[in-house]
């Protein structure tokens, strides 16, 4: 079983940053394939951004490139999501996820293992 607890939530002005982090813990976590989601209020589950085990090749959704980075260590079988620029409609609750197979995935039905969430909320 995996078990994973986001925080770095909270409230920040857009153009500011934050700093989201996962805590994997479980048998083999630091090779599972990792995930950021989000949703908004009445809309989907939408893909953020998606890291392999070794944290050599990423993947990002169009609307965060160049303004989120995704990024893991292993030795302390965490995820990040540096977040910069951000706007207001990246106000959402964020979900870490985890998957074992080495395949990157936009899919969120793709990921067997999920975080609680945490709430970024930006104001204009």
């Amino acid at each position: 079983q995996v078990q994973l607890v986001e925080s770095g939530g909270g409230l920040v002005q857009a153009g500011g940053s934050l700093r989201l982090s996962c805590a994997a813990s479980g048998r083999t976590v630091s090779t599972y394939t990792m995930g950021w989601f989000r949703q908004a209020p009445g809309k989907e589950r939408e893909f953020v951004a998606t890291i392999d085990w070794t944290g050599g090749t990423t993947a990002y959704a169009d609307f965060v490139k160049g303004r989120f980075t995704i990024s893991r260590d292993n030795a302390k079988n965490t995820v990040v999501l540096q977040m910069n620029s951000l706007r207001p409609e990246d106000t959402a609750v964020y979900y870490c996820a985890a998957r074992s197979s080495p395949l990157l995935a936009r899919d969120p039905s793709r990921y067997p293992y999920w975080g609680q969430g945490t709430q970024v909320t930006v104001s204009s």
